[in-house]
Protein backbone atom coordinates (compact mmCIF):
# COMPACT_ATOMS: atom_id res chain seq x y z
CA UNK A 1 0.00 0.00 0.00
CA UNK A 2 1.63 3.38 -1.24
CA UNK A 3 1.97 6.13 1.27
CA UNK A 4 -0.30 8.29 -0.07
CA UNK A 5 -2.93 5.74 -0.34
CA UNK A 6 -3.06 4.89 3.48
CA UNK A 7 -2.97 9.03 4.10
CA UNK A 8 -5.73 10.09 1.96
CA UNK A 9 -8.61 10.25 3.97
CA UNK A 10 -6.50 12.77 5.81
CA UNK A 11 -5.66 15.01 3.74
CA UNK A 12 -6.79 18.34 4.36
CA UNK A 13 -6.53 19.31 0.48
CA UNK A 14 -8.97 17.82 -0.72
CA UNK A 15 -11.34 20.49 0.92
CA UNK A 16 -13.82 20.79 3.97
CA UNK A 17 -16.65 19.55 1.91
CA UNK A 18 -14.93 15.95 1.17
CA UNK A 19 -15.47 15.68 4.87
CA UNK A 20 -18.89 16.64 4.94
CA UNK A 21 -20.14 14.52 2.57
CA UNK A 22 -17.71 11.74 3.40
CA UNK A 23 -19.24 8.35 3.70
CA UNK A 24 -15.60 7.01 4.50
CA UNK A 25 -16.64 4.84 8.60
CA UNK A 26 -12.77 6.51 9.05
CA UNK A 27 -13.82 10.37 8.16
CA UNK A 28 -17.04 9.82 10.29
CA UNK A 29 -15.53 8.69 13.36
CA UNK A 30 -12.49 12.03 12.99
CA UNK A 31 -15.84 13.68 12.70
CA UNK A 32 -17.22 12.76 15.78
CA UNK A 33 -13.90 13.13 17.67
CA UNK A 34 -13.84 16.61 17.07
CA UNK A 35 -17.33 17.23 17.97
CA UNK A 36 -16.78 15.73 21.43
CA UNK A 37 -14.15 17.24 22.38
CA UNK A 38 -15.73 20.77 21.58
CA UNK A 39 -18.67 19.29 23.81
CA UNK A 40 -16.77 17.52 26.61
CA UNK A 41 -14.76 21.24 27.05
CA UNK A 42 -18.05 22.89 27.14
CA UNK A 43 -19.38 20.42 29.71
CA UNK A 44 -16.03 20.73 31.59
CA UNK A 45 -16.54 24.51 31.92
CA UNK A 46 -20.12 24.29 32.98
CA UNK A 47 -18.66 21.44 35.89
CA UNK A 48 -16.23 23.96 36.88
CA UNK A 49 -18.45 26.48 37.40
CA UNK A 50 -20.31 24.44 39.80
CA UNK A 51 -17.08 23.89 41.45
CA UNK A 52 -16.13 27.06 42.20
CA UNK A 53 -19.59 28.31 43.58
CA UNK A 54 -19.13 24.68 46.26
CA UNK A 55 -16.41 26.09 47.13
CA UNK A 56 -17.80 28.20 50.06
CA UNK A 57 -20.93 27.48 51.85
CA UNK A 58 -23.00 30.48 50.52
CA UNK A 59 -24.29 31.41 47.12
CA UNK A 60 -21.76 33.88 46.21
CA UNK A 61 -21.04 33.35 42.90
CA UNK A 62 -23.90 32.38 41.24
CA UNK A 63 -27.64 32.83 41.96
CA UNK A 64 -29.56 29.69 42.91
CA UNK A 65 -31.83 30.10 39.41
CA UNK A 66 -28.07 30.30 37.53
CA UNK A 67 -26.57 27.08 39.44
CA UNK A 68 -29.98 24.87 38.87
CA UNK A 69 -29.43 25.88 34.98
CA UNK A 70 -25.52 25.45 34.95
CA UNK A 71 -25.30 21.83 36.59
CA UNK A 72 -28.52 20.90 34.24
CA UNK A 73 -26.56 21.79 31.16
CA UNK A 74 -23.49 20.40 32.74
CA UNK A 75 -25.54 16.98 32.91
CA UNK A 76 -27.17 17.12 29.40
CA UNK A 77 -23.94 18.18 27.63
CA UNK A 78 -22.15 15.35 29.46
CA UNK A 79 -24.49 12.83 29.07
CA UNK A 80 -26.38 12.69 25.83
CA UNK A 81 -23.83 14.52 23.64
CA UNK A 82 -20.42 13.45 25.01
CA UNK A 83 -20.93 9.74 27.06
CA UNK A 84 -23.45 8.03 25.07
CA UNK A 85 -21.84 8.61 22.00
CA UNK A 86 -17.86 8.77 22.98
CA UNK A 87 -16.41 5.01 22.54
CA UNK A 88 -19.13 3.83 19.96
CA UNK A 89 -18.88 7.15 17.41
CA UNK A 90 -15.44 7.33 17.27
CA UNK A 91 -13.59 4.29 17.86
CA UNK A 92 -16.62 2.02 17.29
CA UNK A 93 -16.99 3.61 14.13
CA UNK A 94 -13.26 3.77 13.23
CA UNK A 95 -12.54 0.22 14.03
CA UNK A 96 -15.71 -1.88 13.98
CA UNK A 97 -15.37 -2.64 10.22
CA UNK A 98 -11.34 -2.59 10.11
CA UNK A 99 -11.15 -5.77 13.29
CA UNK A 100 -14.47 -7.90 10.94
CA UNK A 101 -11.97 -7.17 8.13
CA UNK A 102 -14.97 -5.52 6.27
CA UNK A 103 -14.33 -2.34 4.36
CA UNK A 104 -16.70 0.14 5.58
CA UNK A 105 -19.86 -0.04 7.39
CA UNK A 106 -23.07 -1.67 6.21
CA UNK A 107 -24.56 2.05 5.80
CA UNK A 108 -22.26 4.42 5.16
CA UNK A 109 -24.48 6.79 4.42
CA UNK A 110 -26.87 6.34 7.48
CA UNK A 111 -23.39 6.59 9.35
CA UNK A 112 -22.94 10.33 8.04
CA UNK A 113 -26.47 11.44 8.58
CA UNK A 114 -25.99 9.93 12.06
CA UNK A 115 -23.24 12.49 12.70
CA UNK A 116 -25.38 15.27 10.94
CA UNK A 117 -28.61 14.05 13.11
CA UNK A 118 -25.97 14.11 16.39
CA UNK A 119 -25.04 17.86 15.78
CA UNK A 120 -27.99 18.98 14.61
CA UNK A 121 -29.42 18.07 18.41
CA UNK A 122 -26.02 18.94 20.31
CA UNK A 123 -26.26 22.33 18.61
CA UNK A 124 -29.75 22.99 19.31
CA UNK A 125 -29.47 22.07 22.90
CA UNK A 126 -26.23 23.96 23.45
CA UNK A 127 -27.92 27.09 21.78
CA UNK A 128 -29.82 27.13 25.43
CA UNK A 129 -27.29 28.17 27.19
CA UNK A 130 -26.81 31.52 25.30
CA UNK A 131 -30.33 32.09 25.19
CA UNK A 132 -31.52 31.74 28.80
CA UNK A 133 -30.63 28.04 29.78
CA UNK A 134 -32.56 25.47 31.10
CA UNK A 135 -33.41 24.76 34.90
CA UNK A 136 -34.95 21.26 34.76
CA UNK A 137 -32.11 19.15 35.68
CA UNK A 138 -30.51 16.17 32.54
CA UNK A 139 -33.79 13.81 33.78
CA UNK A 140 -36.23 16.75 32.79
CA UNK A 141 -38.64 15.69 35.86
CA UNK A 142 -42.51 16.29 35.18
CA UNK A 143 -44.42 18.14 35.67
CA UNK A 144 -41.70 20.54 36.40
CA UNK A 145 -40.23 19.78 32.57
CA UNK A 146 -43.87 19.67 30.78
CA UNK A 147 -46.11 22.56 32.43
CA UNK A 148 -43.66 24.60 35.36
CA UNK A 149 -40.58 25.52 34.60
CA UNK A 150 -39.98 28.84 32.79
CA UNK A 151 -37.07 28.06 31.10
CA UNK A 152 -35.95 26.35 27.72
CA UNK A 153 -36.85 23.35 28.18
CA UNK A 154 -38.06 22.54 24.37
CA UNK A 155 -35.41 23.27 23.08
CA UNK A 156 -33.67 21.21 25.29
CA UNK A 157 -35.61 18.28 25.03
CA UNK A 158 -35.82 18.75 21.25
CA UNK A 159 -32.07 18.51 20.68
CA UNK A 160 -31.98 15.04 22.89
CA UNK A 161 -34.86 14.17 21.00
CA UNK A 162 -32.84 14.53 17.70
CA UNK A 163 -29.66 13.15 18.99
CA UNK A 164 -31.80 10.33 20.02
CA UNK A 165 -31.72 9.13 16.10
CA UNK A 166 -28.33 9.51 15.62
CA UNK A 167 -27.69 6.71 18.10
CA UNK A 168 -30.39 4.61 17.02
CA UNK A 169 -29.37 4.93 13.82
CA UNK A 170 -25.45 4.34 14.76
CA UNK A 171 -26.71 0.69 16.56
CA UNK A 172 -28.61 -0.29 13.39
CA UNK A 173 -25.16 0.12 11.78
CA UNK A 174 -23.44 -1.86 14.08
CA UNK A 175 -26.06 -4.85 14.40
CA UNK A 176 -26.38 -5.25 10.29
CA UNK A 177 -22.11 -4.45 9.96
CA UNK A 178 -21.70 -7.30 12.76
CA UNK A 179 -23.72 -10.06 11.35
CA UNK A 180 -23.24 -9.59 7.78
CA UNK A 181 -19.65 -8.47 6.82
CA UNK A 182 -17.36 -10.58 9.03
CA UNK A 183 -14.34 -11.83 6.93
CA UNK A 184 -13.94 -15.64 6.37
CA UNK A 185 -13.16 -17.52 9.16
CA UNK A 186 -14.34 -14.63 11.67
CA UNK A 187 -17.16 -16.93 13.92
CA UNK A 188 -18.65 -15.05 16.29
CA UNK A 189 -16.01 -16.95 19.13
CA UNK A 190 -13.32 -15.71 17.13
CA UNK A 191 -14.68 -12.35 17.41
CA UNK A 192 -12.85 -9.47 19.55
CA UNK A 193 -14.41 -8.71 22.62
CA UNK A 194 -14.47 -5.32 21.60
CA UNK A 195 -17.01 -5.93 18.95
CA UNK A 196 -18.94 -8.18 21.36
CA UNK A 197 -19.33 -5.22 23.57
CA UNK A 198 -20.60 -2.76 20.40
CA UNK A 199 -22.92 -5.02 19.62
CA UNK A 200 -24.33 -5.42 23.26
CA UNK A 201 -24.18 -1.60 23.06
CA UNK A 202 -25.96 -1.44 19.55
CA UNK A 203 -28.97 -3.38 20.76
CA UNK A 204 -29.21 -0.94 23.52
CA UNK A 205 -29.50 1.77 21.26
CA UNK A 206 -32.12 0.35 19.04
CA UNK A 207 -34.48 -1.12 21.84
CA UNK A 208 -34.65 1.53 23.95
CA UNK A 209 -33.69 4.79 22.78
CA UNK A 210 -37.03 5.11 21.31
CA UNK A 211 -38.67 4.83 24.89
CA UNK A 212 -36.58 7.87 25.98
CA UNK A 213 -37.03 9.65 22.76
CA UNK A 214 -41.19 9.00 23.59
CA UNK A 215 -40.77 10.03 26.66
CA UNK A 216 -39.68 13.59 25.57
CA UNK A 217 -41.67 13.83 22.81
CA UNK A 218 -44.47 13.63 25.41
CA UNK A 219 -42.66 15.88 27.33
CA UNK A 220 -43.46 18.77 24.61
CA UNK A 221 -46.57 17.75 23.94
CA UNK A 222 -47.72 18.39 27.38
CA UNK A 223 -45.88 22.05 27.51
CA UNK A 224 -47.15 22.65 24.08
CA UNK A 225 -50.49 21.83 23.66
CA UNK A 226 -51.52 21.15 27.33
CA UNK A 227 -52.06 17.46 26.71
CA UNK A 228 -52.76 15.98 30.45
CA UNK A 229 -49.98 13.41 30.47
CA UNK A 230 -47.87 13.86 33.29
CA UNK A 231 -49.29 16.91 35.34
CA UNK A 232 -51.93 15.89 38.19
CA UNK A 233 -53.71 19.04 37.59
CA UNK A 234 -54.53 18.09 33.44
CA UNK A 235 -55.19 14.23 34.97
CA UNK A 236 -51.70 12.75 34.00
CA UNK A 237 -49.36 10.92 35.91
CA UNK A 238 -45.77 11.99 37.13
CA UNK A 239 -44.11 8.59 37.42
CA UNK A 240 -45.56 7.39 34.50
CA UNK A 241 -42.54 10.03 33.43
CA UNK A 242 -39.98 8.26 35.67
CA UNK A 243 -40.91 5.03 34.53
CA UNK A 244 -40.31 5.88 30.56
CA UNK A 245 -36.99 7.77 31.74
CA UNK A 246 -35.14 4.96 33.80
CA UNK A 247 -36.45 2.21 31.57
CA UNK A 248 -34.58 4.04 28.78
CA UNK A 249 -31.82 5.58 31.40
CA UNK A 250 -30.34 2.81 32.80
CA UNK A 251 -29.38 0.71 30.15
CA UNK A 252 -28.06 3.67 28.71
CA UNK A 253 -25.74 3.30 31.60
CA UNK A 254 -24.67 0.62 29.90
CA UNK A 255 -24.40 2.60 26.37
CA UNK A 256 -21.63 4.42 28.17
CA UNK A 257 -19.90 1.90 29.80
CA UNK A 258 -20.24 -1.72 27.89
CA UNK A 259 -18.11 -0.35 25.08
CA UNK A 260 -15.20 1.24 27.54
CA UNK A 261 -15.43 -2.94 28.91
CA UNK A 262 -14.60 -3.85 25.47
CA UNK A 263 -11.77 -1.17 24.83
CA UNK A 264 -10.64 -2.50 28.14
CA UNK A 265 -10.44 -5.93 27.38
CA UNK A 266 -7.87 -5.31 24.11
CA UNK A 267 -5.61 -3.49 26.19
CA UNK A 268 -5.60 -5.53 28.77
CA UNK A 269 -4.62 -8.48 26.30
CA UNK A 270 -1.90 -6.61 24.21
CA UNK A 271 -0.14 -5.18 27.19
CA UNK A 272 -0.20 -8.52 28.83
CA UNK A 273 0.29 -10.67 26.20
CA UNK A 274 -2.09 -13.02 26.72
CA UNK A 275 -5.73 -14.33 25.48
CA UNK A 276 -8.60 -13.14 28.06
CA UNK A 277 -8.90 -15.63 30.76
CA UNK A 278 -12.47 -17.00 30.68
CA UNK A 279 -13.00 -15.54 26.61
CA UNK A 280 -16.47 -17.06 26.25
CA UNK A 281 -17.53 -15.81 29.72
CA UNK A 282 -16.74 -12.03 29.24
CA UNK A 283 -18.78 -12.47 25.93
CA UNK A 284 -21.63 -14.07 26.96
CA UNK A 285 -21.28 -11.15 30.07
CA UNK A 286 -21.87 -8.27 27.69
CA UNK A 287 -25.14 -9.63 26.48
CA UNK A 288 -26.53 -10.51 30.24
CA UNK A 289 -25.81 -6.88 31.14
CA UNK A 290 -27.07 -5.84 28.13
CA UNK A 291 -30.38 -7.88 28.83
CA UNK A 292 -30.88 -7.46 32.59
CA UNK A 293 -29.69 -3.34 32.39
CA UNK A 294 -33.82 -3.65 31.17
CA UNK A 295 -34.73 -4.99 34.45
CA UNK A 296 -33.26 -2.66 36.81
CA UNK A 297 -35.33 0.64 36.27
CA UNK A 298 -36.56 0.73 39.22
CA UNK A 299 -34.46 1.68 41.55
CA UNK A 300 -34.31 4.54 40.57
CA UNK A 301 -37.58 5.32 42.07
CA UNK A 302 -36.92 3.12 45.91
CA UNK A 303 -38.60 7.02 47.26
CA UNK A 304 -41.11 7.62 44.84
CA UNK A 305 -43.77 5.86 46.59
CA UNK A 306 -43.94 2.89 44.17
CA UNK A 307 -44.54 -0.63 45.81
CA UNK A 308 -42.35 -2.04 48.95
CA UNK A 309 -42.88 -5.57 46.73
CA UNK A 310 -42.09 -3.41 43.49
CA UNK A 311 -39.01 -2.39 45.20
CA UNK A 312 -37.90 -5.89 46.73
CA UNK A 313 -37.92 -6.74 43.06
CA UNK A 314 -35.65 -4.21 41.88
CA UNK A 315 -33.24 -4.37 44.35
CA UNK A 316 -32.64 -8.52 43.52
CA UNK A 317 -32.59 -7.90 40.18
CA UNK A 318 -29.98 -5.08 40.89
CA UNK A 319 -27.68 -6.64 42.59
CA UNK A 320 -28.19 -9.69 39.79
CA UNK A 321 -26.88 -6.78 36.99
CA UNK A 322 -23.72 -6.77 39.14
CA UNK A 323 -22.80 -10.49 38.58
CA UNK A 324 -21.55 -10.48 34.65
CA UNK A 325 -19.69 -6.95 35.74
CA UNK A 326 -18.09 -8.87 38.53
CA UNK A 327 -16.72 -11.13 35.96
CA UNK A 328 -15.41 -9.16 33.83
CA UNK A 329 -13.40 -7.61 36.34
CA UNK A 330 -12.32 -11.23 37.67
CA UNK A 331 -11.28 -12.01 34.10
CA UNK A 332 -9.41 -9.19 33.86
CA UNK A 333 -7.52 -9.26 36.94
CA UNK A 334 -6.78 -12.98 36.00
CA UNK A 335 -5.74 -12.02 32.48
CA UNK A 336 -3.37 -10.00 34.18
CA UNK A 337 -2.13 -12.73 36.53
CA UNK A 338 1.63 -13.89 35.40
CA UNK A 339 1.19 -11.82 32.24
CA UNK A 340 4.30 -9.94 30.60
CA UNK A 341 2.81 -6.47 31.45
CA UNK A 342 3.65 -3.19 30.12
CA UNK A 343 2.94 -0.02 31.40
CA UNK A 344 1.90 2.49 28.69
CA UNK A 345 -0.34 5.12 28.96
CA UNK A 346 -2.86 2.58 27.81
CA UNK A 347 -2.45 0.09 30.02
CA UNK A 348 -2.71 2.92 32.72
CA UNK A 349 -5.81 3.79 31.98
CA UNK A 350 -7.11 -0.10 31.95
CA UNK A 351 -6.10 -0.65 35.22
CA UNK A 352 -7.43 2.59 36.24
CA UNK A 353 -10.52 1.99 34.65
CA UNK A 354 -10.46 -1.67 36.81
CA UNK A 355 -10.16 0.01 40.08
CA UNK A 356 -12.52 2.97 39.43
CA UNK A 357 -15.22 0.53 38.11
CA UNK A 358 -14.76 -1.36 40.97
CA UNK A 359 -15.54 1.37 43.68
CA UNK A 360 -18.49 2.34 41.43
CA UNK A 361 -19.86 -1.08 40.85
CA UNK A 362 -19.39 -1.76 44.80
CA UNK A 363 -21.05 1.61 46.17
CA UNK A 364 -23.91 0.59 43.47
CA UNK A 365 -24.76 -2.16 45.87
CA UNK A 366 -25.46 0.13 48.43
CA UNK A 367 -27.58 2.43 46.18
CA UNK A 368 -29.52 -0.89 45.79
CA UNK A 369 -30.45 -2.06 49.36
CA UNK A 370 -33.59 -0.30 50.09
CA UNK A 371 -32.67 0.62 53.44
CA UNK A 372 -29.10 2.53 52.52
CA UNK A 373 -31.13 3.94 49.63
CA UNK A 374 -33.34 5.95 51.87
CA UNK A 375 -30.46 7.49 53.55
CA UNK A 376 -28.58 8.29 50.82
CA UNK A 377 -31.06 9.05 48.02
CA UNK A 378 -30.50 12.75 46.18
CA UNK A 379 -27.63 13.16 48.40
CA UNK A 380 -23.37 13.53 47.06
CA UNK A 381 -23.18 9.72 47.76
CA UNK A 382 -25.30 9.40 44.35
CA UNK A 383 -23.59 11.50 42.42
CA UNK A 384 -20.10 10.09 43.10
CA UNK A 385 -21.46 6.52 42.59
CA UNK A 386 -22.73 8.15 39.40
CA UNK A 387 -19.23 9.96 38.43
CA UNK A 388 -17.15 6.92 39.24
CA UNK A 389 -18.73 4.64 36.94
CA UNK A 390 -19.29 7.59 34.32
CA UNK A 391 -16.05 9.22 34.46
CA UNK A 392 -14.53 6.59 36.22
CA UNK A 393 -15.45 4.04 33.82
CA UNK A 394 -16.62 5.54 30.80
CA UNK A 395 -14.23 8.48 30.27
CA UNK A 396 -11.00 5.72 31.09
CA UNK A 397 -11.75 3.67 28.85
CA UNK A 398 -12.10 6.13 26.35
CA UNK A 399 -9.01 7.56 27.01
CA UNK A 400 -7.27 4.03 26.74
CA UNK A 401 -9.09 3.43 23.92
CA UNK A 402 -8.21 6.99 22.18
CA UNK A 403 -4.37 6.18 23.73
CA UNK A 404 -4.53 2.47 22.06
CA UNK A 405 -5.65 3.19 18.93
CA UNK A 406 -4.24 7.11 18.55
CA UNK A 407 -1.22 5.61 15.81
CA UNK A 408 -3.57 3.63 14.19
CA UNK A 409 -6.27 6.91 13.54
CA UNK A 410 -3.32 9.45 12.43
CA UNK A 411 -0.26 7.38 11.43
CA UNK A 412 1.51 9.15 14.71
CA UNK A 413 2.78 8.39 17.79
CA UNK A 414 2.56 10.37 20.97
CA UNK A 415 5.48 11.06 23.63
CA UNK A 416 4.97 8.20 26.23
CA UNK A 417 6.29 9.50 29.09
CA UNK A 418 3.40 12.67 29.02
CA UNK A 419 1.16 10.07 28.37
CA UNK A 420 1.74 7.93 31.42
CA UNK A 421 2.09 11.11 33.27
CA UNK A 422 -1.49 12.53 32.12
CA UNK A 423 -2.94 8.82 32.98
CA UNK A 424 -1.69 9.21 36.53
CA UNK A 425 -2.82 12.78 37.00
CA UNK A 426 -6.40 12.42 35.64
CA UNK A 427 -6.14 9.32 38.13
CA UNK A 428 -5.61 11.47 41.34
CA UNK A 429 -7.70 14.38 40.53
CA UNK A 430 -10.27 11.91 39.94
CA UNK A 431 -10.52 10.26 43.64
CA UNK A 432 -8.91 13.61 45.34
CA UNK A 433 -12.69 15.40 42.94
CA UNK A 434 -15.46 12.75 43.86
CA UNK A 435 -13.73 10.43 47.00
CA UNK A 436 -15.29 13.73 49.11
CA UNK A 437 -18.56 13.63 47.76
CA UNK A 438 -19.33 10.02 49.14
CA UNK A 439 -18.81 11.04 52.35
CA UNK A 440 -20.38 14.26 51.91
CA UNK A 441 -23.63 12.04 50.92
CA UNK A 442 -23.70 9.33 54.17
CA UNK A 443 -23.18 12.94 55.56
CA UNK A 444 -26.81 14.54 54.40
CA UNK A 445 -25.63 16.61 51.56
CA UNK A 446 -27.98 17.03 49.15
CA UNK A 447 -27.61 16.90 45.69
CA UNK A 448 -28.07 20.21 43.53
CA UNK A 449 -27.95 22.79 46.24
CA UNK A 450 -25.57 25.31 46.01
CA UNK A 451 -26.12 26.46 49.63
CA UNK A 452 -24.91 23.86 52.29
CA UNK A 453 -23.91 24.06 56.13
CA UNK A 454 -20.21 25.30 57.02
CA UNK A 455 -19.37 21.53 58.51
CA UNK A 456 -19.24 20.23 54.23
CA UNK A 457 -17.01 22.75 53.78
CA UNK A 458 -13.55 21.46 54.14
CA UNK A 459 -14.40 18.19 51.90
CA UNK A 460 -15.87 20.37 49.08
CA UNK A 461 -12.37 22.38 48.75
CA UNK A 462 -11.26 19.11 48.43
CA UNK A 463 -13.59 18.41 45.53
CA UNK A 464 -12.94 21.56 43.81
CA UNK A 465 -9.41 21.49 44.03
CA UNK A 466 -9.45 17.58 42.78
CA UNK A 467 -11.61 19.57 39.85
CA UNK A 468 -8.56 21.72 39.45
CA UNK A 469 -6.00 18.79 39.22
CA UNK A 470 -8.71 16.77 36.85
CA UNK A 471 -8.86 19.50 34.77
CA UNK A 472 -5.06 20.19 34.22
CA UNK A 473 -4.87 16.32 33.42
CA UNK A 474 -7.44 16.68 30.67
CA UNK A 475 -5.60 18.93 29.34
CA UNK A 476 -2.57 17.34 28.79
CA UNK A 477 -3.81 15.33 26.16
CA UNK A 478 -5.16 17.62 24.40
CA UNK A 479 -1.79 19.32 23.68
CA UNK A 480 0.43 16.04 23.48
CA UNK A 481 -2.05 14.78 21.15
CA UNK A 482 -2.20 17.91 19.03
CA UNK A 483 1.02 17.91 18.62
CA UNK A 484 1.78 14.86 18.00
CA UNK A 485 -0.17 15.08 14.56
CA UNK A 486 2.65 17.71 12.97
CA UNK A 487 5.78 16.65 15.18
CA UNK A 488 5.21 13.28 16.39
CA UNK A 489 7.26 9.83 14.99
CA UNK A 490 5.22 8.11 12.11
CA UNK A 491 3.68 4.80 13.05
CA UNK A 492 4.09 1.90 11.52
CA UNK A 493 1.34 -0.72 11.08
CA UNK A 494 1.56 -2.45 14.75
CA UNK A 495 3.22 -0.32 17.02
CA UNK A 496 2.26 -1.98 19.98
CA UNK A 497 2.56 -5.68 18.61
CA UNK A 498 -0.72 -6.60 18.80
CA UNK A 499 -3.06 -9.29 17.79
CA UNK A 500 -6.25 -7.92 15.61
CA UNK A 501 -7.38 -7.72 12.24
CA UNK A 502 -7.01 -3.34 12.46
CA UNK A 503 -3.04 -4.05 13.23
CA UNK A 504 -2.56 -5.49 9.94
CA UNK A 505 -3.38 -2.72 7.70
CA UNK A 506 -1.05 0.55 7.66
CA UNK A 507 -1.16 3.46 9.94
CA UNK A 508 -4.01 5.19 9.33
CA UNK A 509 -5.44 2.72 7.05
CA UNK A 510 -6.31 3.05 3.38
CA UNK A 511 -9.66 4.55 2.12
CA UNK A 512 -11.07 0.67 1.73
CA UNK A 513 -9.50 -0.77 4.31
CA UNK A 514 -8.02 -4.05 3.21
CA UNK A 515 -6.82 -4.36 -0.56
CA UNK A 516 -8.03 -8.01 -0.32
CA UNK A 517 -10.73 -9.45 2.41
CA UNK A 518 -9.09 -11.09 5.21
CA UNK A 519 -9.35 -14.66 5.72
CA UNK A 520 -9.07 -14.86 9.62
CA UNK A 521 -7.36 -18.93 10.85
CA UNK A 522 -6.63 -18.13 14.44
CA UNK A 523 -8.50 -17.62 18.19
CA UNK A 524 -8.69 -13.72 19.23
CA UNK A 525 -5.79 -12.74 21.43
CA UNK A 526 -3.31 -15.82 19.82
CA UNK A 527 -0.34 -14.11 21.85
CA UNK A 528 2.59 -16.74 22.12
CA UNK A 529 3.88 -17.44 25.36
CA UNK A 530 7.25 -15.48 24.03
CA UNK A 531 5.80 -12.49 22.57
CA UNK A 532 7.08 -8.88 23.70
CA UNK A 533 5.11 -5.66 24.02
CA UNK A 534 5.05 -2.28 24.62
CA UNK A 535 7.23 0.62 23.60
Amino acid sequence: MSTHSAASYLNASHGIASWLFTRDHKRIALLYLISLSLFFALGGMFAGAIRLELLTPKGNLMSDATYNKMFTLHGVVMIFFFLIPSVPAVLGNFLVPLMIGARDLAFPKLNLLSWYLYMAGALLAVTVAVTGGVDTGWTFYTPYSSTYSNTNVMATAAGAFIAGFSSILTGLNFIVTIHKMRAPGLTWFRLPLFIWAHYATALIQVLATPVVAIALLLVMLERGFGVGIFDPKLGGDPLLFQHLFWFYSHPAVYIMILPSMGVVSEIIAAFSRKRIFGYDFVAFSSLAIALLGFLVWGHHMFVSGQSMYAGLVFSVLSFLVAVPSAVKVFNWTATLYRGSISFDAPMLYALGFIGLFTIGGLTGLFLATLGVDVHVHDTYFVVAHFHYIMVGGALFGYLGGLHYWWPKLTGRLYPHTWARLAAAIIFLGFNLTFFPQFLLGYLGMPRRYHVYPEEFQVLNVFSTAGASVLGIGYLMPLIYLLWSLRSGAKADSNPWNAKGLEWQVSSPPPVHNFDQVPTVTEEAYAYAPADKGGS
